[in-house]
């Protein structure tokens, strides 16, 4: 009787044990729906191209099981887009493309938000700054442009520089023209990069300093020359080269590089933001974004975790400090 009951017991066991074996590893988190890709500025500016341009990569080469719908929220200097994803917290299907306003837009207008706010997934690139005036100008160069502006600062039809936004990176770098130089633009504002240069081509506005990607099309057409580059050191890709640094051109060191990062929404599960930084990572990597960065000008500069966050806090004391010297800063 005993010998039956233990054979029972031992077969029971084996059973148990095969049964747990046969079951397939608990799948980590991975998207179950379309994930929202929120774009805090306006369409065809350089943030709003990298979002789009992640989403086809993605789509191309099933790096998602699920697409990404990008979402321009523009509204409020991106306050719209940062808002609405903050209250999104847990949501692992959420992520945000974040540009310099990220720090301008709660710096300046005291809306009740900080990156802090969100879950940091990766940073992509760096986005350089170049100045940029109508090719049909008689300027030739930084010099040329600047003395022109000069002659006219004291009047009340001053040199118009065309930029994205109120107290965001192009107005910044304005001002740091204007101190450095003793100059003074009429800045216009508007709502993305895309509709700055196309109102150069129209000569709506004398310049701006638009990002590389959004001015090469109309560069490579003829309608826009660059006259000098936001940076300690030249662009080394192709023809970017050729353009000199602004302190080479006017002898000033004024050099400002912009965030294209990500930020899932606030709370999600460690996971999810594995997978994202996975995901991201497999996107940078990819030789259709590697073009895309080549193209552009843009730095390459993949981070995550410590490292992202450590340049993040960095960063927004930069522009805290900035926007002080400019007189950006809510009152």
């Amino acid at each position: 009787m005993e010998s039956t009951s233990g054979m029972r017991l031992v077969i029971l066991a084996l059973t148990i044990l095969q049964f747990f074996i046969g079951q397939p590893a608990a799948i980590a988190w991975e998207p179950t729906k379309p994930i929202e890709f929120v774009i805090p500025a306006g369409t065809g500016g350089g943030a709003d191209q990298m979002a789009r341009l992640i989403a086809v990569i993605a789509e191309k080469h099933k790096f998602s099981p699920r697409p990404l719908i990008s979402i321009n929220k523009s509204g409020g200097a991106g306050a719209e887009g940062f808002l609405y994803v903050k209250e999104k917290k847990g949501d692992p299907h959420v992520i945000i493309i974040t540009l310099s306003n990220l720090f301008t837009t709660p710096l300046h207008t005291g809306v009740p938000f900080n990156w802090k706010d969100l879950t940091p997934l990766a940073r992509m690139a760096l986005d350089e700054f170049v100045l940029w005036v109508n090719a049909e100008a008689p300027y030739k160069t930084a010099k040329e442009y600047v003395d022109a502006v000069k002659a006219q600062s004291a009047g009340t039809n001053r040199m118009k520089m065309g930029g994205t936004g109120s107290a965001q990176e192009d107005q910044i770098i304005t001002i740091q023209l204007e101190q450095a130089l003793g100059i003074k633009f009429t800045y216009v504002p508007f709502k993305g990069g895309g509709e700055v240069c196309v109102n150069l081509v129209g000569k709506h506005v004398d310049s701006t300093v638009n990002n590389p990607i959004e001015c090469v099309s109309h560069w490579k057409a003829g309608r826009v020359r660059p006259l000098g580059v936001f940076d300690t050191a030249r662009i080394p890709e192709g023809n970017w080269k050729d353009i000199p640094t602004i302190k080479e051109a006017l002898g000033v060191d004024i050099h400002y590089l912009m965030l294209r990062g990500i930020f899932g929404a606030p709370g999600i599960p460690k996971d999810a933001v594995q997978w994202h930084t996975d995901f991201l990572k497999k996107v940078y990597d990819s030789a259709d974004f590697k073009k895309y960065l080549a193209e552009g000008a843009l730095k390459p500069a993949f981070a995550t975790g410590s490292e992202y966050v450590k340049w993040v806090e960095e960063n927004e004391q930069l522009h805290k400090d900035l926007m002080a010297k400019g007189g950006l800063l809510k009152k």
